[in-house]
């Protein structure tokens, strides 16, 4: 990295990196414990696995309305309302008395991360110079994850503390707290940081033109704010073409989550087994993110997203063939590795491509539009795993996903290289 790139990116440290680990390990310290409190609270198993759900609608739902809050009050602001109401959901989810209050809080900490996210994510779409955007936003979903990756381990720590799951709930809301004043207090980016050049809109470049389906270069102008659904229309050829790339990424990745403990518990290992083989996938996973973000900015984006995507979908094909061998715990551990280095690789290239694709001047209706198609992808996989492990099987549910994964590999192929833009070094995203 050169020493500009580490200087601007030092410089995001106490406003953008620094919320997001907190507000991550918060939540990955609650995410657990969701379906045990909701059981506490009179849930049966389908219920509770329904109101720990409620987490990704939430999010899901809040996209469009977050990039309308960033648009008009910008990412700052956002930030600092949706870490407030999380408290809100937070009080919620510790004094419920009833289930229906619990998986309202649940859906509100979900919608507010939403606008967290957006607001994080069109912030850097705006200031990173295009030289490192890659880098900048793998390091971006790289701290998220290692908030994530953490928190499951402070609940541990606080359970066997204090012996009792809220201790968790009120750790998430000093996260919070924490969170709200350093994006308050601390000192304001948006100010600190103005946009590169590359990013500033001339009067000259200020007309509106509808997506033409070609390489999205133009911008919708400073002078006149689109609503975020006039933005989906004007950008429908892009979300439904390489949004749709990105949405089959985030449902491999989903899956991922949820077919590695079933195989494991289908094949007949032990709770501490699969725990430590998704364990050791997970630490692949996010010992690789930065090394994504170089692939993307140095060689361009299809050699990140391309051998992710092969990876992941020929590592489940792969293991839908090795439930029934009798050496099958080994393949799955050997094939967790493989999709911890398949996702590893992937590490910021929805953020990334988000980016790219987004209007300059007023990314986040844009941006909006573009998380909700990932979040869907993301929300829709464990139920059509789900649903064809109900039909079939889980082999079959496995060797699906495997499909999914190199039909996105094909999207991404076919897609990236006609609307990335490639005017320079560093930028282009040809393939491979």
């Amino acid at each position: 990295m050169t020493d500009r790139a580490s200087t601007v990116l030092w410089r995001f440290g106490p406003m953008i990196y620094g919320p997001t680990v907190l507000f991550a390990l918060g939540e990955g310290a609650v995410i657990p414990l969701i379906p045990i409190i909701a059981a506490q609270l009179g849930a049966d198993v389908a219920t509770a696995a329904l109101v720990a759900s409620a987490l990704v609608v939430g999010q899901l739902c809040g996209n469009l309305p977050a990039g309308w809050a960033v648009a008009r009050i910008g990412e700052r602001l956002t930030m600092a309302i949706a870490g407030t109401l999380s408290l809100v959901g937070v009080i919620g989810m510790v004094f419920a008395p009833m289930l229906g209050v619990f998986a309202a809080s649940v859906f509100l900490i979900g919608f507010c991360a939403a606008g967290f996210g957006l607001a994080r994510h069109s912030f850097m779409t705006t200031r990173v110079p295009l030289a490192f955007r890659a880098r900048a936003l793998s390091l971006l979903g790289g701290t998220f994850r290692l908030g994530m990756f953490i928190g499951p381990f402070v609940a541990a720590g606080l359970l066997a503390l204090f012996g009792d799951e809220h201790a968790a709930i009120w750790f998430f809301g000093a996260c919070l707290i924490a969170t709200v004043l350093l994006v308050l207090l601390g000192p304001d980016p948006e100010k600190q940081i103005p946009p590169p050049a590359e990013n500033v809109i001339t009067r000259a470049t200020s007309a509106m033109a509808e997506d033409t389906g070609e390489a999205v270069t133009g911008s919708i102008p400073s002078a006149e704010r689109v609503g975020v659904f006039r933005t989906m229309w004007l950008f429908r050829r892009v979300l439904s073409r390489l949004g749709l790339a990105a949405a089959s990424l985030s449902a491999v990745r989903s899956a991922r989550q949820v077919v590695l403990p079933l195989w494991g518990f289908s094949i007949g290992l032990d709770a501490q087994t699969i725990a430590l083989v998704v364990g050791i996938s997970g630490a692949i996973d996010f010992a690789l993110f930065y090394a994504s973000g170089q692939v993307m900015d140095r060689f361009g984006r299809l050699w990140a997203a391309l051998p992710a995507m092969i990876l992941m979908g020929l590592g489940f094909i792969a293991l839908a063939f090795t439930h029934d061998l009798d050496s099958a715990a080994m393949w799955f551990a050997m094939f967790a590795a493989v999709l911890g280095v398949g996702n590893g690789l992937s590490s910021g290239i929805l953020l990334t491509l988000g980016a790219d694709v987004a209007p300059k001047s007023d990314p986040a209706p844009f941006l909006g539009s573009w998380r909700t198609l990932t979040d869907a992808g993301g929300a829709i996989s464990p139920l059509l795993v789900s649903a064809i492990t109900g039909l079939s099987s889980l082999a079959i549910a496995t060797g699906a996903v495997g499909v999914v994964g190199l039909l996105g590999a094909v999207a991404f192929l076919r897609w990236v290289p006609r609307f990335v833009p490639r005017t320079g070094p560093g930028e282009a995203a040809g393939p491979p």
